[in-house]
């Protein structure tokens, strides 16, 4: 016998009537048509207008607008993503992420009768595909590894600096140990290729500066000696300034001094004191100026030429422990393009090297550099030395020490990362904040940015890597594999591998 259901009760009733009579009357929802705004275009490297102004709908998007910017290039054939920013009324710029309404109109930096300029910058053209897993833990050093850094080629040669006293070079491709650099009799704290790929030099706890040959692992000469203390870091001249047979790089160390090395006579060519206390970083830069910073809480600013001090950079409050370039990239591949193959004449190694650099360089239609530093006084400054010694703003938000600082290669955006378990996102051309990228549990060591500066690696002490996601601001992938910290790490200038290294004396290879 089945079940008879109870008959409804009359609030049952009454709710089901009330529900089927809203359902005929509601409104039908209509989508609020777009307005329409008046959008004019400027380039960012050489600030020259493009085309006349231009009425669009505001839910126009990044790739429409860049269709139409190749259609005004007349690059249809050979289209280029753009990025696209809108300065505003306090100074700053708006990138525009989905369209024009929600980044600008609705947030109200801007309204529909205003003329609005967008200054449009080139996208890599090829893409870095994020690394996703550990092909290889090679063993082989025999303590913590400090240092690791690609060749500037591409991405199957790495040379790693260890406590064991040894630099070791890897064959990435066959991920096997190819030469142990022996001579140090300190640790190895860092270690650096030539622009053109034809030397390494490490830097030692004992004081001492080396090189080798990277092919055959054999040092050129014995110990270059002159530091008192230990060396902290190392950089290379910009291969477009290289004079004759002259190679040269810049050594920094604990005892307050820079030297400048020729690598081919193997001794000091220049001696600059001026620092009171330990050099905690050195680059050279472009334009021929050797940056110094300190923990004296100064950045000195140093003709590559003579040696001699051009200006004193104040503002820190403690020690500064790392700077970055606007066109660190460059001047690390030198002449060598993950999108052809490096010249073979060594002029025109000489003239590639050079449109690469100024092509990075250009802002705002002048080619210059800026600089970041990163301090214990949990900030950091943009700098242009060429321009001024006043900073151009200071980077404020981490609640740590920062300890490492690094500029896109496309030079749009500065990473940093702290001791506050935090990497930070921020714009290169006003030091706007941008995002907080939230993942690790310990302090974060260091961070390198992908060939097309789509993505970001950091290494920390909680023992993993984690790939961000530079756009979105969100993981994008977590690394684990280390068995203890990761001190090192670095990603190949071809976005083919990324390299790390730590505590666990073990090289990690990651690859797609």
């Amino acid at each position: 016998m089945s079940t008879v259901l109870p008959p409804k009760s009359k609030r049952v009733k009454v709710a089901e009537l009330e529900k089927a009579s809203t359902q005929f009357h509601e409104e039908p929802v209509v989508k609020a048509e777009s307005p329409n705004i008046v959008i004019t275009l400027r380039a960012a490297d050489t600030n020259n207008p493009l085309g006349g102004k231009l009425f669009l709908p505001a839910d126009t998007t990044p790739k429409q607008l860049s269709q139409i910017v190749n259609k005004l290039l007349g690059t249809e054939d050979n289209p280029t993503p753009y990025n696209f920013a809108v300065p505003i009324a306090d100074g700053t710029r708006v990138t525009i992420g989905e369209d024009f309404n929600t980044s600008l109109l609705v947030p109200g930096h801007k309204k529909t009768e205003d003329v609005i300029e967008a200054i449009f910058t080139p996208q890599a053209v090829f893409r870095v595909r994020a690394v996703t897993r550990c092909t290889g833990a090679i063993a082989g050093h025999g303590d913590n590894i400090l240092a690791a850094a690609f060749s500037p080629e591409n991405s199957s040669r790495l040379v790693t600096g260890s406590g064991d006293k040894t630099a070791r070079i890897w064959d990435c491709n066959t991920e096997t140990p190819m030469h142990t650099l022996k001579g140090h009799k300190g640790w190895v704290l860092s270690v650096s290729w030539s622009p053109d790929a034809q030397y390494i030099a490490t830097g030692s706890h004992d004081g001492g500066v080396r090189l080798w040959d990277p092919k055959t692992g054999k040092p050129h000469g014995d110990d270059m000696k002159g530091h008192t203390k230990w060396v902290t870091a190392l950089s290379w001249e910009p291969y477009h300034l290289w004079e004759g047979d002259a190679v040269r790089f810049a050594s920094s160390s604990k005892d307050g001094t820079i030297r400048v090395w020729d690598a081919k006579l193997r001794r000091t060519v220049m001696h600059m004191s001026g620092h009171s206390m330990s050099v905690t970083c050195v680059k050279w830069g472009g334009l021929g100026f050797i940056y110094s910073a300190s923990q004296d809480k100064t950045i000195k600013v140093w003709d590559g030429k003579d040696g001699k001090l051009l200006h004193t950079l104040n503002g820190h409050a403690h020690w500064i422990n790392h700077l970055a370039l606007s066109t660190d990239f460059v001047l690390r591949t030198g002449y060598f393009d993950p999108m052809s193959k490096p010249p073979t004449d060594a002029a025109e190694k000489k003239k590639k090297a050079l449109e690469r650099f100024n092509k990075a360089a250009m802002i705002e239609g002048r080619i210059t550099e800026r600089l970041a530093s990163a301090s214990d006084d949990f900030t950091m400054y943009l700098w242009e030395p060429a321009k001024s010694t006043k900073p151009l703003v200071r980077l404020q938000g981490h609640q740590k020490l920062v300890n490492h600082v690094s500029f896109s290669p496309d030079g749009l955006l500065i990473a940093s990362a702290s001791f506050d378990n935090l990497v930070k996102l921020w714009s290169a051309h006003d030091g706007k904040f941008i995002a907080s990228l939230r993942g690790h549990v310990a302090p974060v060591y260091q961070c390198a940015f992908s060939a097309d500066s789509r993505l970001l690696v950091s290494s920390s002490k909680d023992t993993t890597l984690k790939v961000w996601d530079v756009k979105t601001g969100k993981l994008h992938k977590d690394l684990p594999g280390h068995q203890d910290e990761v001190y090192a790490v670095d990603w190949a200038p071809d976005g083919q591998k990324v390299a790390s290294g730590g505590k666990d004396k073990a090289v990690r290879l990651w690859k797609h």
